[in-house]
């Protein structure tokens, strides 16, 4: 599949690995839709140009993602939604048992499945259905589905049962996805990342931050968003990536 001229909607758009997806595709010459809860994105479509939509959806929305979904289409023209680069998602951290020996909360790991994993299955859904319905481009394809997916789904650490649980879920329905989807020409393919500069990261205090990167054997440093967006394109343009987790983590392993 070619980049150029085609479209994608990227979820979690407005920062971190999804912003950073959008502008390289952009710079590649393909139209983009953002889409994201926080309404920066608006700003970060402008800067992006003529190429660029932002619509405000919530992954968890079946009635707000078709909408998403519906103006990827349009902006797309007779060739329709090309692909999805999925990036958002949310962080939890709690402990089965507090300090206090309180139980952790239900509903709080509930959100994070929620959000994380339905979600990731809800952007695939309405994607795919879209995609379908494209004419087959020249190498047969009609579309590429990206989700992301985390190391924690493998090296969860102490606190990470909801986390981990919910991107190990994403893992999972890789290769289902694309077995079920291949009848349509439709790939899905899942990126785990390591640590990263991401707002998500920033969210720790700086000592745990420069110890995650001090553990990654190489390069020994925190990723950069670019190198997940540089995968990301990679995966689009590459046929034979089908069905499949690609950790894109330096070679970190967790404890």
């Amino acid at each position: 599949m070619q980049v150029k001229e085609s479209t994608f909607l990227i979820t979690g758009a407005a920062s971190g690995l999804g912003a950073a997806t959008a502008e390289r595709l952009v710079a590649a010459g393909a139209r983009v839709v953002l889409c994201d809860l926080n309404d920066s994105v608006n700003a970060h479509a402008q800067q992006l140009g003529a190429s660029a939509r932002a619509i405000l959806a919530d992954i968890t929305s079946g009635e707000q993602m078709q909408q998403a979904v519906d103006a990827a289409v349009a902006l797309g023209g007779e060739h329709g939604l090309s692909g999805v680069v999925h990036c958002a998602g949310v962080v939890s951290v709690a402990k089965l048992v507090d300090r206090e020996g309180n139980p952790a909360d239900l509903e709080s790991y509930m959100k994070t499945i929620n959000i994380n994993l339905v979600g990731t299955f809800n952007v695939m859904r309405l994607a795919a259905a879209a995609m379908a319905k494209n004419a087959p481009n020249e190498s047969g394809e009609r579309g590429v589905i990206i989700n992301t997916a985390s190391i924690a789904a493998f090296d969860g650490q102490v606190g990470q049962c909801a986390y981990s649980a919910s991107k190990a879920g994403v893992v999972g329905m890789s290769l289902p996805a694309a077995r079920e989807l291949s009848r349509h020409a439709i790939r899905v393919m899942a990126i785990a990342p390591g640590v990263f500069e991401t707002p998500m990261m920033s969210e720790i205090p700086d000592e745990a931050a420069q110890a995650l990167a001090a553990a990654v054997p190489f390069p020994k440093r925190l990723g950069k968003p670019d190198e997940f967006a540089q995968l990301a394109e990679q995966i689009i343009t590459n046929p034979m990536l089908n069905g499949e987790l690609i950790r894109l983590d330096g070679g970190i392993r967790m404890q």
